[in-house]
């Protein structure tokens, strides 16, 4: 089943980049905005030609605030930034954000902005713009699922003292290109999706409009430049994969399906999200009746009633099937990753859920590294020690249990069906 097609298909500077595993990557783990954030900043200061910024939210706090001007100071310098956030994630903030930028040279795009009442009506604004990427001058990426916010600040439960549960990778080799062209095809398509009437009547006003017309295609359409090389050179290959609304509708879905296909010893999947559809719950139970030590963290801390109602549903399905099922307690879990045996490993922004692989448009970094992917079990094994695992069914009778499956599925399909996506998940 794949969603129904957007109205015209995307042209070839809004296309996501091919899935290819690339070696002489060096890919370091990043665990929340507070290591995260520091990295970006660091990267932000040495840029020298462009930077190119996508996220869901980019809140309005000190973190915001320090990106922000890390942004503004690499624009001061000449450096030709992109910033592109989404209209719903960042609703709430954006006139902030816009105040902070004003006076400085950071384009800022905003995906699927939700300012008239009517827009809400549209199906396509279900559709929302997930990703997190940063991408400084093709030599350095940011890939993951942490928001510009701060780790201890959440939307709707305000500030906490535990930080979430989250990760990002910082990427330096090859693979930074084909980051660089996905956050470059997000901007424009946020530019030249809302803004072409914008853009039209600059050029039907400007003394120049064939420079300014030639300017546009080269921010489109730039060729790359030669990849950056490495300091560390180890061949460590990786990939990055999107899900688009074209032709990768599907794409993260299925290398995590493929991955645990082949899965031998372990499968650990960290993730607030969990509502899959038949084919990955299939694979999970294949898995765990192979012999495969299949674990999954998900939240213990809620932030939404109706998403840990999906995925609590199909525990005890999982839970008789050989599936191991663990709540994470200390803090908000945000993250979304997972390792598969000992040399395969992705982080990114995807939940396992219908608006991740089905609706929203997602990035994530595939590893295939032994140190890469023991690091993150290793961070992934002291997440599950503080985490309640789930031995028992639920306490309710057989008839509860069937209407809650029941009414989460139903909800699920119609909510797919408003966003225009048939057939059955």
């Amino acid at each position: 089943m794949a969603p129904a097609p957007e109205r015209g298909d995307e042209p070839w500077w809004a296309r996501a980049p091919r899935v290819r595993w690339e070696g002489g990557n060096r890919v370091r783990l990043l665990e929340g905005g507070d290591q995260l954030f520091p990295a970006m900043a660091e990267a932000l200061a040495q840029a020298q030609h462009e930077v190119w910024f996508a996220t869901y939210i980019f809140h309005d706090d000190g973190a915001g605030r320090a990106v922000a001007d890390a942004l503004i100071a690499a624009a001061r310098r000449g450096v030709a930034v992109h910033l592109v956030i989404d209209g719903f994630g960042s609703k709430a903030t954006l006139p902030t954000v816009r105040a902070w930028l004003a006076d400085s040279e950071v384009r800022l795009e905003v995906f699927r902005p939700i300012d008239r009442w009517w827009q809400w009506l549209q199906p396509q604004q279900l559709r929302r713009l997930h990703q997190k990427l940063c991408v400084v001058d093709d030599a350095v990426a940011f890939v993951g699922g942490i928001n510009v916010i701060d780790d201890r600040n959440d939307l709707n439960h305000g500030w906490g003292d535990t930080p979430r549960l989250d990760f990002a990778v910082e990427v330096t080799g090859p693979l930074a290109m084909a980051v660089r062209h996905a956050a470059r095809a997000m901007w424009a398509r946020a530019h030249l999706g809302h803004g072409w009437r914008r853009e039209a009547e600059r050029l039907l006003v400007s003394p120049t409009p064939l420079d300014r017309t030639r300017r546009l295609l080269r921010t489109l359409g730039a060729a790359p430049r030669e990849p950056h090389q490495p300091r560390d050179t180890r061949p460590t290959r990786a990939a990055f994969v999107v899900r688009d609304n074209v032709g990768q509708r599907r794409a993260i879905e299925r290398r995590y399906i493929e991955a645990m296909r082949q899965a031998k010893t372990r499968i650990d999947i960290a993730v607030p999200y969990f509502y899959p559809g038949r084919r990955f719950r299939r694979t999970l139970r294949d898995a765990a009746r192979r012999g495969v030590q299949v674990r999954l963290l998900l939240q213990g801390k809620v932030d939404y009633p109706i998403a840990a109602l999906a995925a609590r549903v199909l525990y005890d399905e999982l839970r008789s099937r050989g599936v191991r099922i663990f709540e994470y307690m200390p803090a908000f879990l945000h993250a979304k990753v997972a390792v598969v045996d000992d040399s395969w490993a992705t982080v990114g922004s995807s939940n396992i859920d219908p608006l991740s692989l089905l609706l929203n448009l997602e990035a994530n970094v595939l590893v295939r590294d032994a140190s890469f992917a023991a690091e993150l079990a290793a961070r992934l094994d002291q997440a599950f020690a503080v985490s309640e695992e789930i031995t028992r069914p639920q306490p309710l009778a057989p008839w509860r249990l069937w209407l809650r499956r029941g009414l989460v599925a139903w909800l699920a399909h119609a909510y797919l069906r408003v966003a225009g996506v048939t057939g059955r998940y």
